[in-house]
């Protein structure tokens, strides 16, 4: 039998969008004031190469970005991070419409996890009406696709901030942070 242990340190990071420069700033800023300093930071790609899936709700030429924070986290702590974006996300919302989407997740030496509001086949209530799934596992040097993987995950911009920021993950684990 196993023991039970305790919940794993992470690197917490978002996947932002927005077409709002002002809007974006003051996201950053209350994601800084709850999570500490930004220490990775994607370039900058056009969502419309993915899908038209949120231009309703926030318009078009919709940016996204990914970020990730120099403090590690408990992997335990994702529906409260969740909660905690969903209220940035709507104290910045514009006519009940939001004017950014910050997805929180954390990724861990063997995946990438986010949280959602959605239930669906491949994610776990993780409990306060939050979901969590794996959005890709990490296998060979590399972010593996898998079914549901979003294909802006899969990206080379989205790939490669994510392993700089798994590599970051790694150094500070074995440095016994």
């Amino acid at each position: 039998m196993g023991a039970i242990g305790t919940a794993k340190k992470v690197k917490l990071f978002c996947g932002i969008l927005s077409c709002d420069e002002k809007i974006k700033e003051k996201a950053l800023g209350e994601l800084e004031n709850k999570f500490g300093k930004i220490d990775f930071s994607s370039e900058v790609i056009n969502f419309r190469d993915f899908t038209s899936y949120y231009n309703s709700e926030m318009g078009e030429g919709i940016k996204r970005f990914w970020i990730s924070f120099e403090n590690l986290v408990s992997e335990a702590d994702l529906a409260e991070i969740k909660i905690f974006t969903n209220s940035v996300e709507d104290s910045l919302a514009v006519d009940n419409k939001r004017r950014v989407n910050i997805d929180p997740g954390f990724i861990s030496a063997a995946n990438i996890i986010l949280a959602s509001t959605k239930d669906f086949s491949h994610r776990i209530y993780i409990g306060s009406g939050i979901y969590a799934e794996v959005t890709t596992i990490y296998a060979k040097k590399e972010f593996v696709k898998l079914p549901w993987s979003y294909p802006d995950y899969m990206s080379k911009t989205a790939t490669d901030f994510l392993i700089k920021a798994r590599s970051a993950l790694m150094k500070s684990l074995n440095d016994g942070n």
